[in-house]
């Protein structure tokens, strides 16, 4: 296992903040918006019975549990205990076995060469040193076996929602912005060693809500860890400005036309094969 002992002071502190950003809220609600669509990325990748499978900062099982109803064996890791839970919860009342641990995507908790896959969908992106993530997602595949990523792309709705969030709180210092992993050359660079056959493709999820626009955003501000830490840092004037920069961002992409709200949004999916 890589460790994790020398990490400096700023960095632990940094972890410790982004860590509080996932438990915030409640990701949950938010994960089920695309769940339909979570399902669909996974049976793409031709899981059979029996594969090994590792869910890379699974949140509540979006996709750990689609791999586990197809008879992979699943185990999924996350920093947020209150995910972890929810996900346990779940695969409880599907009957469906699946490990779930707490855990660090910069420092996971497995031997060399565990799994058969290793997938991680709007989850490891988020980690502060991409570096680190690149060598655990390899260092824990076997030989033959492949990593597959789904992360939000710059451009797409949420990487502009993103940025939206950075133009009202300032992101951490010296931290990369987790869209890059969303651009298929900073991918190829970060997964080019130890990997035989790297493949990409964009494809969309449909944020699909029974709310309007601007009840969506409320949706998103309670629930969503970074929408939720980066609103309730800002003052009452503050507050506002960036309640109606999200909302103006959500209607302009809105394709509904009956109240609710469907939003499509860009992510890079990413295959790489272990050599």
């Amino acid at each position: 296992m890589t460790q994790g002992t020398g990490m400096s002071s700023d960095m632990e502190a940094l972890k410790t903040k982004l860590r509080a950003t996932w438990i915030a809220g409640d990701f949950g609600e938010i994960a089920k918006t695309y769940a339909t669509d979570a399902e669909e990325f996974v049976r793409g990748l031709n899981l059979q019975p029996g594969m090994r499978v590792l869910d890379v900062a699974c949140g509540t099982g979006n996709v750990a549990l689609p791999a586990a109803r197809l008879g992979a064996v699943v185990t999924g890791v996350d920093i947020a205990p209150n995910l972890i839970e929810q996900g346990r919860e779940k695969a409880k009342r599907e009957g469906l076995t699946v490990q779930f641990d707490e855990g660090d995507a910069e420092n996971l908790p497995y031997e060399d060469a565990s799994f058969d896959a290793v997938i991680t969908m709007f989850g490891a992106m988020f980690a502060p040193r991409p570096e680190l993530v690149a060598a655990e997602l390899k260092r824990v595949v076997r030989p033959g076996g492949f990593i597959a990523m789904a992360n939000w792309t710059p451009t797409g709705f949420i990487g502009q929602m993103f940025k939206i969030v950075g133009s009202h709180v300032s992101p951490p210092p010296n931290m990369p912005s987790p869209l890059m992993w969303g651009s298929e050359d900073v991918v190829r660079e970060r997964l080019r060693e130890g990997i035989s056959d790297l493949q990409t493709s964009r494809q969309s999820v449909n944020f699909i809500l029974p709310f309007s626009p601007a009840q969506t955003v409320e949706q998103f501000l309670i629930y969503y860890g970074p929408t939720n830490k980066a609103y309730n840092t800002l003052d009452e004037n503050g507050k506002a400005a960036f309640r109606r920069d999200l909302e103006q961002h959500w209607t302009t992409h809105n394709r509904a036309t009956d109240g609710t709200t469907v939003v499509t949004s860009e992510y890079l999916k990413v295959v790489a094969v272990r050599a």
